[in-house]
């Protein structure tokens, strides 16, 4: 490492401590204790005290860099936090709708000036028409943008925004005659969007804005679940793969001249990172890719330590907050693998190839070859450390990338390159541009197959949730960390490489054995604040619900991770959105057989929804007025039709299942009146599982019910909400009654399986 190298990877540690793990009021003293230990290491002698002069300034400034920015750069923020007053602001990007108000990025400037980044939610129809650089004068309530869904967070502060500001119903929008230079790269970013919607099909425009500029929002759930699961979804994260197709094609127009290349390329990269929304992703690589241009430049050898080391205390000295990035730390991860992988197994599989070939054949076979083992090592080293981080942020891991990424990356190339030009193009001739997006869809219409192909395969992405594929990483990072100390120059991969597949699939086996043993196995899936119950049986599959946060995800991800691609049955026992809304999104990921539906509430939008979805993926229906019995493996299902009226609650499906001696009981979202009318006529037996009621609320799992089926486990299906569930009357009743309770907001899944 070079010395530069040592003191910021010093500072860049010092903000993830200061981040993650010291309060803020010992920065300042943990920062002075660094720096007396820098003046202690005075009296070594050699490069021993030089590093620990670095190490220790770097941690000094870094801890006292962060609470100088806590104090001073969130000191106007807190000035407006708890407060509802009327303030003036600068839009900054394009506006953002939802069900009831439209998100906008904007600027809101305090009485001394300075400027505060703002989510601000404002009420009306016509905030849908503002744009960037529109000047807002705003009646709005404003709170620090330190808690998401009831818990702390810094998701928001990564982003540089440090309030949020809501209520704005009281809001006026002046238009200047020329927006400021700092909203052009937004204005070109729509510009951009609406040039490519305006010239690409509706089937691939959606797709090739994200490659462009980052922005999912139009993107079918459907395309970005089968990116995720194939492991491509980093291709509409823009970032160094993006800035390495832009900076490859100025060199590629401006040629040798390396003087005039470097000045452009660096002008362009750090204007296309401006309009792909300066995420940290992209920013750490057009700060990579400048020194990598300015480099030979200033008759430097690039370092890449240097350089990965460099470019991140630069990021983290503009916003220390961006270390809780989960796109920074995913992108430097790969970085790092990459630096650290790739050239060595690219140099070791060259070996193998003729280093002169004779012959037309022999030459193009040795060029195809080294292209396939460059693309192979590159995503080997980009995953090695990313899927730590993808476990545990998203709790799986894509076993298909690379083979994904060996097939894909071209049709990535062509389609960003392609699509850049064809926006361009658009916005000065926009009937030229029509004819070459049907070219350049070509590669996009295969990135989609590709990948709706490959993540529909069983097995290829899985949840990490199970101790069994816990204990494969862990031996799979000791092999590779074994083979990084002492693989010597005649070190072979093969041998790591077989052990980790090996016991790959013997963690697949038993993982997969342990949630489909039994006669019967019941899984309460984390679906936050809904219900999504998933069961196995002998071969067979049932899904009870399909509600809640990315639901029909959770659920397909569920099943194919046991390698199973087809659902026997589906019961929804309501028309709600924490119950139903998933529908559409699972029947995109797997079959499903028969789908059982109450046929109630005839004009329910969501009940269109579904039968909809049901018939465009030709799935039966059945709709239930009376009781119906159904055979899962060696589980029965009965099924209680609707014994309520008026609330769709009331007019819900309920369903006990049996296999031998155990019994569960899901009853939806039924109140205290309908259970008993349950109880009375439902001929209910003591049952070992109830999912509790409608989320835990202290209206279901009544006394009458609880004394009537005597259940041994009661798990809760719930997340953040602002109803207060689970409540506590409904907690300590079913402690009353014996019941061991599961939260699945506090276990994640839970999964019973009958014996």
């Amino acid at each position: 490492m070079r010395k530069l190298s040592w003191f910021a990877a010093a500072f860049s540690g010092a903000v993830f401590l200061a981040v993650y793990l010291l309060p803020e009021a010992v920065l300042a003293p943990a920062g002075a204790c660094c720096a007396l230990a820098a003046l202690a290491g005075l009296p070594l002698q050699g490069k021993g005290r030089l590093r620990t002069l670095l190490i220790c300034f770097g941690l000094a400034t870094g801890l006292c860099w962060t609470g100088v920015y806590c104090a001073l750069v969130r000191a106007p923020a807190l000035r407006l936090n708890g407060m509802e007053t009327t303030v003036t602001a600068l839009v900054t990007d394009w506006p953002q709708g939802n069900d009831y108000s439209t998100a906008v990025l904007v600027e809101v400037y305090g009485e001394d000036g300075s400027g505060v980044k703002t989510l601000l939610y404002l009420n009306g129809e016509e905030a849908a028409d503002l744009r960037p650089g529109d000047r807002l004068t705003v009646t709005a309530s404003f709170q620090m943008a330190d808690t998401m869904a009831g818990e702390p967070t810094s998701y928001y502060y990564a982003k540089g925004v440090l309030l949020i500001g809501s209520g704005g119903k009281k809001w006026t929008a002046e238009r200047p005659a020329q927006a400021p230079v700092g909203c052009w790269p937004a204005l070109f970013s729509g510009a951009l969007k609406d040039s490519v919607a305006r010239a690409f099909p509706d089937s691939t425009a959606p797709l090739v804005t994200a490659l462009l500029t980052g922005d999912k929002t139009e993107l079918p759930d459907g395309v970005y679940s089968a990116l995720r699961r194939s492991g491509l979804a980093h291709v509409i994260a823009v970032s160094g793969l993006h800035v390495s197709f832009l900076a490859g094609l100025i060199t590629t127009l401006l040629g040798r001249r390396r003087r005039l290349s470097a000045m452009v390329g660096i002008g362009l990269l750090f204007f296309f990172s401006a309009v792909a929304g300066n995420t940290p992703s992209v920013q750490r690589a057009a700060l990579m890719q400048a020194l990598l241009l300015i480099a030979p430049l200033a008759d430097r050898e690039n370092d890449p330590p240097t350089a990965l080391s460099a470019v991140l205390m630069t990021l983290l000295a503009i916003n220390p907050y961006a270390a809780a990035s989960v796109s920074l730390q995913l992108s430097f991860a790969a970085v790092a693998g990459i630096f650290l992988f790739t050239g060595p197994l690219c140099e070791r599989w060259g070996r193998k190839l003729p280093r002169k070939p004779k012959g037309f054949w022999p030459r193009l076979g040795c060029r195809m070859a080294r292209v396939v083992f460059a693309t192979v090592a590159t995503t080997l080293g980009a995953i090695v450390f990313t899927t730590p981080l993808m476990a545990y942020y998203f709790d799986s891991v894509s076993l298909i990338s690379p083979l994904t990424n060996l097939l894909s990356l071209w049709a990535v190339s062509h389609a960003f390159l392609g699509g850049l030009v064809t926006a361009l193009v658009g916005l000065v001739l926009p009937a030229v541009a029509t004819v070459m997006a049907w070219v350049v869809s070509l590669p996009v219409w295969y990135l989609q197959w590709l990948t709706a192909a490959l993540a529909g395969l069983p097995f290829a992405s899985v949840a990490v949730h199970s101790i069994y594929l816990v204990l494969w990483m862990i031996l799979t990072y000791g092999l590779i960390f074994l083979w990084v100390l002492w693989r010597g120059p005649r070190g072979r991969v093969v041998v790591p490489v077989c052990l980790s597949t090996s016991t790959l699939c013997g963690a697949l086996i038993l993982q997969a054995a342990a949630l489909t043993g039994g006669r019967l196995t019941v899984s309460v899936l984390d679906v936050g604040q809904g219900l999504s119950v998933a069961l196995y049986s002998q071969g067979q599959t049932a899904l009870i619900d399909c509600g809640g946060y990315d639901a029909g995800n959770v659920a397909a991800d569920h099943f194919q991770s046991l390698g199973l691609s087809y659902i026997d049955l589906v019961i929804l026992t309501h028309y709600h959105d924490d119950h139903a809304a998933g529908i559409p999104q699972l029947l995109e990921r797997v079959d499903v057989g028969l789908l059982i539906l109450p046929d109630v509430e005839p004009d329910s939008a969501l009940r269109a929804e579904v039968e909809a979805a049901a018939r465009e993926h030709g799935v039966g229906t059945l709709f239930i007025t009376e009781g119906a019995t159904a055979e899962l493996g060696e589980a029965n299902l009965n099924i209680y039709p609707p014994l309520g009226s008026g609330d769709s609650n009331e007019e819900g499906l309920s369903v006990l299942g049996s296999a031998g001696d155990f019994d569960f009981l899901v009853t939806g979202d039924m109140d205290t009146t309908v259970e008993g009318r349950l109880v009375k006529y439902g001929n209910l037996p003591d049952t070992e599982l109830l999912v509790a009621g409608h989320h835990g609320s202290k209206d279901a799992s009544s006394d009458q019910l609880l004394q009537a089926i005597q259940p041994e486990w009661a798990v809760i299906s719930v997340g953040y909400n602002t109803y207060g569930h689970p409540t506590g009357e409904t907690l300590a009743r079913l402690a009353q009654y014996g019941c061991r309770i599961y939260r699945t907001d506090w276990s994640g899944t839970v999964t019973i399986t009958a014996e």
